[in-house]
């Protein structure tokens, strides 16, 4: 800050300057404007103790900067480093956008409960159920150390529990000062009470100056309708000077596209100017967009930009201006929550606490006097800053409001009496702030209401606001007000009128923010202390009841008979909402009751109870009398006995899904431990049945569950089809209401219901009602049967019916009151029992409470085996174990007729496997419920009507199947379901119900019995035979002679006798076997004759097929391809940095680990290494091994380090040139046609897609089989001997050395990419012989030529300037001796069974191989055309010439390059192209060029390595093969005496071992280079030798090629001399310094990407990966979106993470927020995808099968 001159109270300086700052800056606000406010507001709030905020007593704080960055910077007093632990005090870090946020189910309360990142990874949370998720916005804050939000301590050092005992934890608001958590600080600085009172002061201003700003700012975006109304508009303004803004605000509707456009067309602002507008805006949370003294084109421009929606105000330049200083006061407070006063991290938050909780300060300065009129805060007692902070913050924009929430989070951090305190200024405006948010507030998602979830969730300010605030009764008020539409001028109405009905169409059942308001009200009952409020207290029940009422029977529905219902409205999508977050609530309250007295649980379901009848007998006036009519009985016979039940017909009458009186019944009759007789007796009551009838007769208790049996019965109408004129509508609520999510808080709430009949009432009524409300009653009468349904439908209402009885008579989860890790156990054994499945397939299987809970995916382990996955294209799956058939139910009721089907299967082919019997009897599992309330429910068992059910069940199908002769529809379920309920039956009251079946006569006087025995025998349902057989059985225990006397025995002794079955059986076999015999006869006689008529023309056919070898068919005329057409392989030629080359850099660290690298690399290349892939997941131990050792940069290789060179592949798809010329203009008349696509290939680029495979291509190659040449067997010293004796007597060419480099280098200019006499050379060549290959060559020179243009600035191998012979890529080093060291590069490390890596290698890369080199040859052919041999001899003699060193010492050649600077594996490429028959020979020579070459690269790289710090070596491994390393090391240098010296420092310092291992790792790539070479042109000279399991790689290559090792040097005159020549030509060349002598070696080892973390969390917070990136192609990972970015060119795609979460699965863009680990088959695939120069593949491939116009990046 610079110095000026000041009033002596700086606060009256800051306050003259904020007030007058409007004008004299001509309401322009910017950052000057900016830095200036901040530097009074800092002025005025240290005043003269700028010293113990700033680094430098004389420092002063630089503009722009706020005070918390320069404490960090600079480290003042510990700023920017962690804080000292203090015992008791939470973490309270707060979290920014983007961090990194950690939740552990098992320590952790809730879900609110959350971690930063340092303090989980300081606490053991191994094995745990964790998750995570990159907070969105900032305000939350860290939970570690706060003793209410963990169920566990945690240990966090940095965070200890407090040594203070246990504050109250029913605390009461209180008036006194706050006082923090800070008397436990070592830290504290002891304030002057002159500062002190100088800060407080400052922030006091500070803050009344925003709310003062804030009185006269507008709720809601709205425009004035004209110029009057405009200037009424309230304002601070004292001159009201006529100077407007137009401001546009951010909300959740509005694209950038359409607010861009807005702006180009509203401001003509250019496009660019208008998007940083936008992205303003959408920072900001709004944007001045115009200013100035036009009102009436403000206006306009307003009310025009309101047209679509978009928030808009038009206000006076002065308060606008303000309201820009407002924000920047904001920003300056929560940096003061950001720093220190000296090592006091606490104080200066205390300040803006105290000042937050004062009231506001007004005096004769403001002017703002009757603000109180704008602001109405009667409701409130002692109003606050902090209150009315918390109504304006929907004037607030999104920057200001965020900040707002970052500085309360940090006032509740400070210690739990300022939690309290600011929760209780919270609860005092929630209502207004709910009507704020559900009304007017116009971005939501940054509203002040979400601040509830970090109070409400903390059990001490819950109970604080529930008890003192009266917290829920106001909630309840707010939703039954807002759901009746009890709205007046932006405000719900309270309280609200008692007789309001409700209307599903209305707005706020449209509305989507009503759902958090119920979840605030769920967090607070969620607390135990609140929980046991609710239940101690009667009131809270008999509010929440009253609010039930009103969603009693909403939204009913009516079958539509005779005409589809024309107009099908959403309005069930949102009432289904409404109960989905109602329905949780009433599980939570539900739940209160857990640690209830049985008084009190009985008081509970007594007011349900009351509130239910006063509902259903339309006492209250809450159901729509038109739709609903008062409840009537009648009477009905049964069996004999007549019933009076409730009279309704739900294919008449109206029904609704949604009873939420009913769900809260269900939840209180859950509690069955406070419900049995023992501790009913001690309220007086004997059974579960007095809790019902103290307020209710038996009539009142049918009307109660009548409710919930007509959505069972409806909803069994709807899945039979009797509501199909209802439209789609009625299908998606059954849906809905069966839905995992809600099922279990209403479907399985409406059959216990049931369940409680059972137990309450005679379940023969309970039997009948159900049977009545299903209209079934005649289906299972004796009298003559009056169906309401018809054929398939009735059956289907059967089986329907059936299902509710087995499932409310074997349901034992609710009566036993079955524990939550049992009712998820139970569930995870049910959806696992079909079929293995995903976590993902799984958890859709289960309802959302249980997946949520704690203990789920303990109770999975425990059941289910996970299988992690193996390949790349696998996820993990859990499969049950097998002990855990026992316990599955194939009649479970979750399960549809298909489930339970498959689910039966398996478990009989289980007991067919585990017992030996062919048709194995699934046994039903006993009513485990023995005592308490529902233990009577299987007396249903002992009852008339449920047996005439059973009987009628299984007599109406057969009796249908022998009159008709077929069976009826759904015979064979009805008849499962009823044979089942007949083996429950048995199960429970074997005896009892034994003897009624033997007694108890229906139709025709037959027994149950009866029915049985014709069914165990019946032709037409043999699958029901065994299990009626069971049943016989079973009673036969009990009711011997009845059974004896009615069941057939069938003899099974006589087996003579053969039964019709049989019989039939036998026939259709013979029939077959003599139909197959005939069409065998047939056969053979069409062959017979086939053949004598085709002899002569397969003759013909077998010669042509020796002279015309077919390599296949083209793809696309589907003709052969041979020698009769030409044709070629469609391949693909692309710019590669693949190769790497060993760091030279001046790191010595870098280059140890290279070098360390090295020496560690196995002696075989083509052996896997016996180690298992890593373990998924990885176990704990191994994530923090991992996490130790991990390397900066994530040990990337240097790009600087690579090779360039031109990479060729091969699709191996072949096409005749004809057709490939017309498929390329076939591509070409697409392009034209899909002018708007993203195509994958690029026809500048010369690029096409194989119509078959897709793959990318470029160029076409040649095709051949290997020539017939066979290698020349003359001994390698008299090769070389008569080679010399022919350079001699040959004659001069002047044409060959017109075409050899002038740098004598020894290369050729025709193989250049940019020869400048290509051109001519190819007009010149005779076209009549050979055209095929060289059009073929063409593709590859013009592809060639194009790359070679572009990247002269990659390449450091000398060459010729553009223009000259020779210039650009030469195509045997850089394209096809890069392809081969490309190949050879990909296969190590991968194991060859036993032979050697060359066998690895395809036919089809072979063949590509062959193709390159026959372009090369016919570059050859064309230069010297007209030669016999074409030019063969001319070039194999010069290459001889290049290689031996007496002709590169004489005057008579040019070859001053000396030979060791060039690529040996070049050379033999050259020899390849022209002269195959002397590759061994060469092979020798170019061996031993290489190893001199290593030798000079070692010495530069060891030259800057330091040997302590590389691996050792114990001695040499391979004398066998170098013999004297020391000899050959020095004699390869001893040509220049200072190289000399450095090499021989160099070998003292490593030593023999290492300089030999060094020489073998360097050396090896030459040998397996050279075999894919040599085996691609003459496989069969080159065949793998026989060899010892464990012989070394390099002896067998050697051996293969026939290349004497060096330690057979010393007997090697023509080698020594050889190499003596080389030497000493780069020796003096070095001495002289004629040309660059540095050798780069390539990197030997086996490539790997980057190395990326273990465990994906290690990455937040850091940008995008690049794994590699090597010119056009490059691989991302995309953090955030957690994705594989694959880049080529000008195009893209995006692939699947290499990462899964604990369960094998991918987790797109973190969604679900599990930790993520590296999977190793994953990662290698997309290394793989790398090595082999797939990457423009897989991007082609990927556009190729979409058609998107919006370009690769939206797919």
């Amino acid at each position: 800050m610079h110095s000026r001159d000041r009033t002596s109270d700086p606060l009256q300086h800051l306050r003259f300057a904020l007030e007058t700052m409007p004008g004299s800056r001509k309401y322009v606000f910017t950052p000057a404007t900016r830095a200036e406010i901040l530097s009074e507001l800092y002025v005025a709030f240290w005043g003269p103790y700028a010293h113990l905020f700033l680094p430098n007593s004389n420092s002063s704080l630089p503009l722009h900067k706020t005070l918390s960055q320069v404490q960090s910077d600079f480290g003042f007093a510990g700023a920017g480093r962690a804080d000292a632990p203090i015992p008791g005090r939470s973490c309270s870090r707060i979290f920014k956008k983007g961090d990194s946020c950690f939740r552990c189910k098992d320590c952790a309360l809730d879900d609110s409960c959350v971690m930063c990142a340092n303090c989980f990874h300081a606490t053991n949370h191994s094995d745990h159920n964790v998750s995570f998720f990159i907070a969105q916005q900032p305000g939350g804050c860290c939970d570690c150390g706060d003793e209410e939000a963990w169920r566990v301590p945690l240990q966090c050092p940095s965070h200890p529990p407090s040594r203070r005992a246990d504050v109250d934890s029913t605390p009461k608001s209180s008036t006194k000062p706050l006082s923090s958590d800070g008397s436990l600080m070592q830290d504290r600085v002891a304030v002057p009470h002159e500062l002190q009172e100088t800060m407080r002061r400052t922030v006091g201003y500070a803050l009344d100056f925003v709310l003062d700003t804030l009185d006269y700012s507008p709720d809601e975006s709205s425009v004035p309708l004209n110029e009057a109304d405009l200037r009424l508009q309230p304002s601070a303004d004292p001159m009201m000077k006529d100077q407007y803004c137009v401001v546009i605000w951010n909300d959740d509707k509005h694209s950038f596209e359409e607010v861009i456009k807005l702006l180009c067309d509203m401001t003509n602002r250019t496009r660019e100017e208008a998007a940083l507008v936008a992205n303003r805006i959408d920072e900001n949370g709004r944007e001045i967009i115009d200013m100035n003294t036009n009102v009436m084109r403000l206006l306009e421009m307003a009310q025009s930009i309101t047209q679509i929606d978009l928030g808009v105000t038009i206000r006076r330049a002065y308060d606008t201006f303000r309201e820009q200083v407002s924000e920047v006061i904001i920003e300056w407070l929560l940096d003061l929550t950001r720093s220190r006063l000296g090592t006091d991290y606490m104080i200066l938050r205390e300040v803006i606490a105290t000042e937050l909780m004062s009231p506001r300060r007004r005096d004769s300065g403001s002017y703002n006097a009757n603000a109180q009129a704008i602001l109405s805060l009667k409701e409130i007692p002692n109003p606050a800053r902090l209150d009315a902070l918390f109504l304006y913050h929907t004037r607030l924009w999104k920057k200001p409001r965020l900040s707002c929430k970052e500085i309360y989070a940090s006032v509740i951090s400070l210690s739990s009496e300022h939690k309290l305190s600011l929760a209780g200024h919270f609860a005092n405006v929630y209502p207004r702030i709910i009507d704020a948010y559900l009304l007017v507030d116009r971005e939501a998602e940054t509203s002040i209401k979400y601040f509830a979830l970090q109070l409400f969730t903390v059990p001490s300010v819950a109970l604080h606001v529930v008890r003192n605030h009266k917290l829920i009764s106001r909630l309840l008020a707010i939703i039954a007000a807002f759901f009746t539409n009890q709205i007046s001028e932006k405000h719900i109405v309270y309280p609200p009128l008692s007789d309001a009905k409700l209307d599903v169409e209305s707005f706020p059942f449209k509305s989507k923010r009503f759902m958090p308001v119920f979840s605030d009200l769920r967090y607070l009952c969620h607390t135990q202390s609140v929980q046991g409020l609710i239940a101690r207290n009667r009131e809270y029940i008999t509010q929440f009841a009253k609010m039930c009422q009103l969603f009693m029977c909403v939204n009913p529905n009516k079958r539509a008979v005779t005409s589809h219902v024309e107009y099908e409205t959403d309005a069930w999508i949102s009432v289904f909402n409404v109960t989905l977050s109602l329905s949780r609530v009433i599980k939570t309250y539900g739940e209160a009751y857990s640690n209830a007295t049985p008084a009190e649980l009985v008081a509970g379901i007594g007011t349900v109870v009351h509130n239910i009848l006063a509902v259903c007998t339309l006492v209250e006036d809450r159901l729509d009398q038109e739709k609903f009519a008062p409840i009537m009985f009648h009477d009905v016979s049964f069996g004999g006995t007549t019933y009076e039940i409730i009279e309704f017909d739900v294919l008449e009458g109206w029904v609704s899904f949604h009873h939420s009186l009913h769900w809260l019944l269900a939840e209180l009759f859950k509690h069955v431990d406070l419900l049995t007789d023992q501790s009913l007796a001690k309220v007086g009551m004997r059974s579960i049945g007095d809790v019902l009838l103290q307020q209710a007769n038996d009539k009142a208790i049918l009307t109660i569950i009548d409710f919930p049996l007509r959505v069972l019965s409806m909803i069994a109408q709807i899945r039979t089809g009797l509501w199909v004129r209802n439209g789609f509508a009625i299908r998606g609520q059954l849906l809905h209401y069966r839905d995992y999510m809600l099922r279990e808080l209403c479907y399985d709430q409406d059959l216990f219901i049931l369940q409680i009949a059972l137990a309450v009432l005679d379940p023969s009524v309970v039997i009948v009602s159900i049977l009545d409300r299903f209209g079934l009653l005649g289906y299972f009468g004796s009298d003559v049967p009056q169906y309401a349904y018809e054929g398939p439908q009735l059956s289907s209402m059967v089986e329907e019916l059936l299902y509710v009885l087995i499932t409310i008579l074997t349901e034992t989860a609710n009566p036993s009151k079955m524990s939550i890790n049992d009712a998820i156990r139970r569930e995870i054994i049910h959806a696992l029992a079909m079929s293995p499945c995903s976590y993902t397939d799984l958890v859709k299987r289960v309802a959302e409470r249980l997946v949520e809970d704690v203990s789920f995916e303990r109770m999975l382990l425990e059941v289910a085996h996970f299988k992690s996955p193996e390949t790349a294209t696998e996820s993990g799956v859990y499969e049950l174990r097998d002990e855990m058939y026992d316990e599955v139910n194939p009649f479970f009721y979750h399960y549809t007729r298909n489930k339970r089907e498959e689910v039966e299967t398996v478990l009989r082919n289980r007991l067919k496997k585990k017992t030996g019997v062919a048709e194995p009897v699934i046994v039903p599992k006993q009513f485990i419920v023995t005592s308490g309330p529902f233990a009577g429910i299987t007396t249903a068992f002992e009852t008339k009507a449920l047996l005439q059910v059973m009987f009628y069940s299984i007599y109406n199908v057969l009796s249908i199947t022998t009159s008709s002769g077929s069976a009826p529809p759904s015979a064979e379920a009805i008849l499962d379901q009823a044979v089942h309920l007949v083996m429950v039956a048995l199960v429970e009251r074997a005896a009892v119900f034994s003897h009624m079946s033997a007694t108890e006569a229906f139709q025709d006087g037959q027994t149950l019995i009866d029915i049985l025995c014709t069914l165990e025998h019946h032709e037409n349902y043999k699958a029901c035979q065994p299990r009626a057989n069971w049943i016989l059985t079973q009673m036969s225990i009990h009711v011997p002679d009845a059974v004896q006397s009615r069941r057939k025995v069938v003899s099974k002794g006589d087996s003579s006798t053969p039964n019709a079955e049989e019989l039939k059986k036998k026939a259709a076999k013979a029939r077959q076997d003599a139909i197959m015999q005939q069409m065998k006869a047939q056969q053979a006689s069409f062959a017979v004759n086939f053949d004598d008529v085709d002899d002569d023309e397969d003759d013909d056919m077998e010669t042509d097929n020796v002279q015309n070898i077919s390599f296949g068919t083209c793809i696309v005329c589907q003709e052969d391809v041979d020698s009769t057409k030409p044709f070629g392989a469609l391949a693909f030629l692309q710019a590669s940095r693949f190769i790497r080359r060993h760091p030279d850099s001046s790191n010595s660290h870098s280059n140890n680990a290279y070098l360390n690298e090295v020496l560690e690399i196995p002696q075989s290349m083509d052996r896997a290494p016996d180690v298992p892939p890593p373990r998924f997941p990885p176990v704990v131990d191994e994530v923090q091994e991992r996490k130790n050792i991990s390397l900066p940069h994530f040990d990337g290789f240097p790009v600087s380090h690579t090779r360039f060179g031109l990479h060729a592949s091969f699709c191996s798809h072949m096409m005749h040139l004809d057709c490939f010329h017309q498929y390329s203009l076939s591509i070409r008349a697409r392009h034209r046609a899909q002018a708007t696509r993203n195509h994958p290939e690029t026809i500048s680029r010369k690029e096409y897609i194989c119509p078959l495979c897709k793959s990318l291509g470029n160029i076409l190659l040649p095709v051949s089989n290997p020539p017939s040449t066979t290698l020349n067997e003359t001994p390698f010293p008299d090769w070389i001997r008569t080679a010399g004796i022919n350079i001699l007597k040959s004659k001069p060419d002047p044409l060959l050395d017109s075409l050899q480099f002038r740098t004598g280098t020894g290369e050729f200019v025709f193989w250049s990419a940019q020869d400048s006499g290509y051109s001519s050379a190819v007009r010149y060549y005779d076209r009549s012989e050979g055209i095929d290959v060289v059009r073929m060559m063409e593709t590859v020179m013009v592809i060639s030529k194009s790359f070679s243009q572009q990247t002269r600035h990659l390449r450091d191998r000398p060459e010729p300037e553009q223009g000259e012979r020779g210039a650009g890529l030469y195509l045997p080093e850089e394209v096809l001796g890069y392809t081969i060291a490309a190949m050879e590069i990909a296969q190590r490390g991968i194991d060859s069974r036993g032979q050697l890596m060359v066998d690895n290698i395809s036919e089809t890369q072979m063949r590509l191989v062959r193709g390159v080199l026959s372009c090369l040859t016919a570059l050859v052919k064309i230069h010297f055309h007209g030669r016999p041999d074409e030019g063969r001899d001319a070039v194999r003699q010069a290459i001889i010439k290049r290689l031996l060193p007496e002709w590169s010492r004489t005057s008579l050649t040019s070859f001053s390059y000396p030979l060791l600077l060039r690529d040996p594996f070049t050379i033999l490429v050259e020899t390849a192209a022209v002269a195959p028959e002397i590759l061994r020979h060469v092979l020798v020579l170019t061996y031993y060029a290489c190893l001199a070459r290593a030798v000079i690269g070692l010495v530069h790289i060891l030259n800057k390595t330091r040997s302590f710090s590389t691996v050792q070596l114990p001695s040499r491994s391979y004398e066998d093969l170098f013999g004297d390393v020391r000899m050959f090391f020095m004699s390869v240098v001893r040509h220049s005496p200072v190289f000399e010296h450095t090499a021989t420092l160099a070998f003292e310092t490593f030593g023999e071992a290492r300089i030999e291992k060094l020489l073998y790792a360097y050396t090896l790539p030459f040998l397996r280079k050279a075999s894919i070479l040599c085996r691609a042109i003459l496989p069969s000279a080159f065949l793998t030798p026989p060899s010892h399991p464990n012989e070394p790689e390099y002896t067998r290559l050697l051996r293969m090629l026939g290349i004497p090792p060096l330690s057979t040097l010393p007997h090697q005159d023509t080698l020594q001399n050889a190499l003596s020549g080389w030497c000493a030509h780069y020796g003096h060349s070095l001495a002289a310094s004629q040309h660059n002598c540095g050798v780069m070696l390539d990197l030997p080892t086996v490539y790997r990407l980057t190395r990326l973390p273990l465990v994906l969390d290690d990455l937040f917070g850091q940008r995008d990966k690049a794994l590699t990136c090597g010119g056009t192609i490059g691989i991302y990972f995309l953090v955030k979106r957690c994705s594989i970015l694959y880049l080529f060119a000008n195009n893209g795609t995006f692939a699947q993470s290499p990462y899964l979460d604990a369960h094998g699965e991918v987790d797109v863009s973190m969604r679900r927020g599990r930790r993520q680990f590296l999977h190793y088959a994953r990662w290698e695939e997309i290394r793989r995808n790398w090595l082999n120069h797939q990457i423009p593949t897989i991007v082609a491939r990927k556009l190729e099968s979409s058609l998107d116009a919006g370009g690769w990046e939206t797919l």
